[in-house]
């Protein structure tokens, strides 16, 4: 089952429930798709990873308007924002944990034959390609640079 056809199941078991606030953060992630299908020039089926880097997009923008709500003390917003990024995260994949993406990038690091700082670009290139939607950008580079001295 593709990832198009498992939110179109859940927008459905979302609506039978009636569960608005889930039905709100879905029908997001399938709007973003519709519209990514019809862009000029894409094709009419989207890749899986073109699928992910909606998704993380659409998580990120959702935790970022979560700051900006939290920052003006509207919890409520703020919550909302949250849940969203919740529905929106659980069609991610299992995101890698601290160990796991130091070990990966150890690898990385071996197999571009890194070895200062300055070297931090070939190593971003490989990582963010072989890592996408299993962490976090900004995970990828502290670390990169955590583990080549910077």
């Amino acid at each position: 089952m593709s990832l198009f056809d498992k939110i179109n199941d859940d927008l459905k078991s979302a609506m039978k429930a009636q569960e608005k606030d889930k039905l709100e953060a879905i029908r997001a992630v399938k709007t973003a798709f519709l519209i990514a299908k019809s862009d000029k020039g894409a094709s009419s089926v989207l890749s899986d990873d073109e699928e992910l880097k909606i998704i993380q997009k659409l998580v990120k923008q959702r935790k970022e308007s979560a700051d900006i709500y939290k920052s003006q003390n509207r919890d409520d917003l703020y919550q909302k924002e949250i849940f969203e990024a919740e529905v929106i995260s659980a069609y991610l994949p299992k995101q890698m944990d601290e160990g796991e993406l130091v070990t990966a990038l150890k690898e990385i690091i071996a197999r571009t034959g890194a070895k200062t700082p300055q070297d931090m670009g070939k190593v971003m290139g490989v990582a963010t390609k072989e890592l996408a939607g299993k962490a976090d950008g900004k995970m990828i580079a502290s670390k990169v640079k955590e583990l080549l001295g910077n």
